[in-house]
């Protein structure tokens, strides 16, 4: 009896500090006032610190030549006239190259006729129906996981689903939010696949472990073994803070705002409990004709998908990288990846939406289109304001000198291999909150730490691992994340009180377990002397 009564205590000052964290992120301005006066913020602090003259040097990889050099960074002001002709003339281009914009424009051309057609529910009604609801959390979270083999498609399909999945199955949709952008963000350098991430890191590990070893070369998949595990790890990390923290907070403590007809159909209101009852099962049925057209519309999605199959298959396929013939490194396929998704939606949308009698015609096609991108207002504005912060922050070169300067901290602790290979864990995911950028970060750090762990008799797999950690976990937390706005906006479709803060609250269990498990798990491994990746040891043979 007192162990319940203490694990309810303690999961009520969970509760509380996180109401906390949400109500203070809330207070601040709306999210669109807030990017734009850290905008503001940036160009001032640029100016003071450019005049006071600071900077930090170090070596740092040339991600164009792969060189590494010596350089010394200093801030840039944007308070001076190049400053001031930087932003004037930029303007318009931070925000037309915002590199989620355009993605998540196209993708929602698909998805939105996918939703409006009522092909997207549907469908998940039909998985609810058939998916135990046990499953739906890790499903959910894993697939996630998965995404990240196709770069940042995850973050513009799964995670809206995620909502939609919840609430088809009477749960709260920001807590499927949540479970899919764990498994996507958080779980960004897990995969059962060896992803696009996973040579741009090989090769600049490559280039500052032979300032040590001339010769020596880090192969893609040398974390390949360490990330499979990682991913059931994250899976089931991101399962239990969903089910056991997240939405019971959500279900318990926050006011919503919903309509009677909220998209989805929650079978059992916001109870936060799976629907599992005849009669919960019941809401997720399909008429006849909804059958037909579902039917329908999932062959003409798999007839598109083999389609798509049969043409990347060839050797000499338009789709593949015409000099390396490869489908995944530099090709066609993965640039044009988010019109083929965009597509894949489309086609079978419009075949339901014709069958159900939703679309009578092409004019209601097009209104649709039309539909989707009014409903888009709210992101685009808010992304006009984040590209200029972002673009401000990295012009100033403050989040490089951040890395450099916390590089040099690191580097003269005398702690013992392991404590400072946790240590480095700590401070990747610290910098991570400035820059957003894993390769980015990795020229800055690996010519610092590659060569000092290799001097210890670590070998650079592994300190590329320990990188990896630090940069997935508190990507759920950083308002410089691309993808941070367009996460709140989707949840303000929820709840029209959310905010940055209620997005922060409702990560921070994740962000803090990810960190604390995947560190352990890695201690573990070094405890148990596991390869990391084919022929990848954990010291220098």
């Amino acid at each position: 009896m007192k162990q319940n009564e203490g694990k309810k205590e303690r999961k009520s000052l969970v509760f509380r500090f996180l109401n906390t964290v949400e109500q203070v992120g809330n207070r601040l301005p709306h999210p669109i006032t807030m990017f734009a006066a850290l905008a503001l913020f940036i160009v001032f602090l640029s100016g003071i610190l450019a005049a006071a003259g600071i900077s930090a040097e170090g070596e740092v990889i040339d991600s164009t030549t792969m060189e590494v050099t010596t350089q010394t960074v200093s801030v840039v002001s944007l308070m001076d006239r190049d400053g001031l002709v930087y932003m004037l003339t930029h303007m318009v281009t931070n925000f037309t190259e915002f590199a989620p914009l355009g993605v998540v424009l196209v993708t929602m051309l698909g998805v939105g006729c996918a939703e409006g057609s009522g092909y997207l529910s549907a469908l998940l009604k039909k998985t609810v129906s058939v998916t135990p609801a046990k499953l739906v959390t890790p499903m959910l979270v894993f697939l996630g996981v998965m995404s990240n083999v196709a770069s940042d498609v995850g973050y513009v399909v799964l995670i809206p689903l995620g909502a939609m999945v919840f609430l088809a199955c009477g749960r709260h949709p920001i807590a499927g939010i949540a479970a899919a952008f764990a498994g996507v963000s958080g779980g960004f350098s897990a995969n059962l696949l060896i992803g696009t991430l996973d040579p741009m890191l090989a090769g600049i590990s490559t280039e500052a472990a032979q300032l040590v070893s001339p010769g020596y070369v880090v192969e893609p998949s040398a974390n390949w073994y360490f990330m499979i595990v990682s991913t059931f790890l994250i899976v089931a990390l991101g399962s239990w803070v969903t089910d056991r923290i997240v939405e019971p907070r959500l279900a318990g403590g926050v006011k919503q705002t919903y309509g009677e007809g909220s998209e989805g159909g929650a079978a059992d209101g916001l109870s936060g409990q799976p629907a599992d009852s005849p009669s919960d099962r019941s809401a997720v049925s399909l008429t006849s004709r909804e059958r037909k057209a579902l039917r329908l519309a999932n062959i003409s999605f798999l007839m598109l998908a083999a389609a798509i199959a049969l043409l990347a298959w060839p050797q000499n396929s338009f789709f593949r990288n015409p000099e390396t013939k490869s489908l995944i490194s530099s090709s066609p396929f993965m640039t044009g990846l988010i019109v083929l998704i965009a597509l894949l939606f489309f086609v079978p949308s419009v075949v339901y939406g014709r069958v159900s009698g939703a679309y009578k015609g092409e004019k209601d096609v097009c209104a649709q289109l039309g539909s989707n991108m009014e409903a888009m207002g709210g992101y685009i504005a808010l992304s006009f304001a984040a590209a200029q912060f972002i673009s401000y922050f990295n012009y100033t070169k403050l989040g490089t000198i951040l890395a450099l300067k916390g590089a040099d901290v690191l580097g003269h602790i005398g702690a013992g291999g392991p404590v400072l290979m946790v240590l480095f864990i700590l401070l990747a995911a610290v910098i991570n909150l400035f820059m957003g950028s894993a390769s980015a970060k990795w020229t800055i750090l690996a010519p610092v730490f590659v060569p000092m762990f290799m001097l210890l008799g670590y070998s650079p797999e592994l300190v590329q691992v320990a990188y990896r950690i630090g940069d997935s976990a508190t990507n759920l937390i950083t308002p410089l994340m691309a993808y941070f706005a367009m996460v709140v906006v989707f949840a303000k479709k929820y709840d029209d009180n959310s905010g940055i803060g209620t997005l922060v609250s409702t990560m921070l269990p994740y962000c803090i377990c990810f960190l604390i498990g995947w560190s352990l798990l890695l201690i573990l491994w070094m405890g148990a002397g596991l390869p990391l990746g084919p022929g990848a040891g954990l010291m220098i043979s």
